[in-house]
């Protein structure tokens, strides 16, 4: 069995060549460590650290002090860290940490130092953070006085009420109640608006109310303007203040001039106090469009900056743009002058004179034209677009149409064969039936054209009404109906009564027999060798014809024996 060999004395090392940590270090190792975790234990707090801390500014610090309670909605959320004088001031500078339950904190924050109840003691500060629109502070920055407020002291208030304070103040407000509750003398009344005669200053001051909450909008504007937004704003002011004095003080002579000019300026308002009350009415619906006008003028404003950014590098070119046009210039001189187009201008004065004339009357013309042109697309156009539904005879296209078609029959029946110029050639048929033209002539004036057909005329269409319609004047042609083409009724051959057109076939018929017995009677004359009445031409036309004569006679004498006429002769 093996057994190890015992060290020997060279081998061992004494105890104070031995390296590593003593118990002495060890134990203030542990000491320190314990105390770091004591410390974070009850402190709850990075040594060399601080988080959000924010800086008011208060008129007076009251009893606030390190450790005072910083509150919102009477929640902890921090605590006071320290209270200093401001430099230069009477104010007191307090600096707060806030925890992260009362972040964040914006920028139209306020603060007051309030009591604490009573068991409590001492004060807090109340904060309130803002509202979310606007922006948030940062860390360490300041609120300025005028976003923080202090209590008052039960000895400021004893202090202001002394004997003397309590008399004067009974004295204004004896005094302040008669000048509202006095009623005004009449030559006191007279000077007033005449919405507030006859009330005392207290009715005309709660009439004054209706007008008061724009009025006072606006003075809280202006008043939060004035009050600034930085902590050294008033002091600025104050001090721009003292520049402005020092400088009126070394222009003297210019402020007893300023003086003067204003005393002057302020009698001349004076002397029209009628026509500046007036005008002060007249302010506040002034003062309204001009808020409107501001407030569209301020919307407007990004783009005006945008065109000018926009327009910048046009406005560098401009410069050389005006050096290159000189030349054009000088050749456009003399181009105006009165040798050239200043002359014709001249000339053209007279034209444009009566130009404008022609304009001012073109106001009354054209809406007439419009009318017409209305007129015609409306009604005439749409009447002439009709088809007329004749039976058998319906050509299937508009009437218009027909119209033109008509038109070019006439030019072929009207065509030059001889010497004796245009006329429209008919040809006319043998039959039954005697058709008469009516008077050819103006105004009914002239002869009355026959001829025979061997059909019966059907009638004509639209029915003559005996009188032209009435004019309707007062509606537009515009807004009149269509005229229905279609439903047109069909009247007699002749456009009158059948006992009419009776009265008329048995004239045209002793008409004809007329004529034809002077034609016969001429015929006859001419074969003995003798002349008759009338021109040769005519002589020789009935004698060449007597075989016709002969036909035409006994045509009458058929239609008066079987009264053809009066079934269905007239007039086409």
């Amino acid at each position: 069995m093996l057994r190890r060999r015992p060290p020997d004395d060279a081998d061992r090392v004494p105890r104070r060549e031995r390296t590593g940590f003593s118990p002495f270090a060890m134990g203030a190792i542990a000491l320190v460590v314990i105390a770091i975790i004591v410390f974070f234990g009850f402190a709850k707090h990075v040594p060399f650290t601080h988080g959000f801390r924010v800086k008011a500014v208060f008129s007076s610090a009251v009893s606030i002090r390190p450790n005072s309670p910083v509150r919102i909605a009477g929640v902890n959320v921090g605590k006071v860290k320290s209270v200093a004088r401001q430099p230069g001031t009477d104010a007191s500078v307090v600096t707060m940490q806030i925890d992260d339950k009362g972040l964040p904190i914006h920028k139209d924050a306020t603060m007051k130092i309030r009591p604490r109840i009573f068991l409590e003691g001492n004060f807090f500060v109340d904060l309130k953070p803002g509202t979310p629109s606007a922006p948030t502070i940062s860390d360490d920055d300041t609120l300025p006085i005028t976003q923080t407020s202090t209590p008052v002291q039960l000895d400021q208030v004893l202090t202001a009420l002394q004997q003397n304070s309590r008399e004067d103040l009974q004295a204004a407000l004896e005094g302040y109640g008669t000048a509202l509750t006095a009623k005004p003398t009449p030559a006191e009344d007279a000077a007033q608006d005449p919405s507030v005669r006859g009330d005392t200053a207290a009715q005309a001051l709660n009439k004054s109310f209706d007008y008061a909450p724009d009025a006072l909008r606006g003075t809280a504007v202006v008043n939060s303007a004035f009050l600034g937004t930085q902590p050294d704003d008033l002091s600025r002011l104050v001090k721009g203040l003292g520049t402005v004095s020092r400088s009126l003080d070394r222009n003297e002579t210019q402020l007893q001039d300023l003086v003067t000019n204003f005393n002057t300026t302020v009698a001349a308002f004076a002397s029209r106090s009628t026509q500046l009350s007036a005008t002060v009415r007249d302010l506040a619906p002034a003062l309204q469009t001009t808020n409107s006008t501001l407030t569209h003028l301020n919307a407007s404003f990004p783009a005006t900056r945008a065109f000018a950014k926009e327009i910048l590098p046009g406005v560098r070119e401009t410069p050389a743009t005006i050096k290159a046009s000189f030349p054009w210039i000088a050749q456009a001189r003399p181009l105006l002058s009165k040798a050239e187009l200043g002359g014709l201008a001249q000339d053209l004065q007279p034209a444009t004179a009566d130009l404008s004339k022609v304009s001012d009357a073109s106001l009354k013309l054209f809406p007439q034209a419009d009318l017409l042109s209305q007129c015609v697309t409306k009604v005439f156009l749409p009447a002439g677009d009709v088809k007329i539904q004749d039976g058998n005879l319906t050509t299937g296209v508009e009437n218009y149409k027909e119209f033109w078609y008509a038109l070019v029959g006439l030019a072929g029946e009207g065509a030059n064969f001889d010497g004796n110029g245009m006329y429209v050639r008919f040809a006319t048929g043998t039959g039954g039936q005697v058709v008469s033209s009516g008077k050819v002539g103006v105004k009914g004036g002239g002869d009355v054209l026959y001829g025979k057909t061997s059909n019966t005329p059907v009638g004509t269409r639209p029915a003559f009404p005996g009188s032209p319609p009435p004019k309707v004047s007062t509606v537009p042609c515009k807004d009149q109906k269509v005229p229905d083409a279609n439903s047109a009724k069909t009247g007699p051959a002749d456009g009158s009564s059948t006992s009419a057109a009776v009265a008329r076939s048995a004239a045209a018929t002793r008409s004809v027999r007329a004529a034809a017995a002077k034609a016969v009677k001429s015929a006859g004359a001419a074969a003995k060798g003798k002349p008759a009445s009338g021109s040769g031409a005519a002589t020789r036309s009935a004698a060449g014809h007597g075989s016709v004569i002969s036909e035409l006679l006994s045509s009458i004498d058929r239609i008066r024996s079987t009264g053809g006429a009066a079934k269905g002769g007239g007039t086409p």
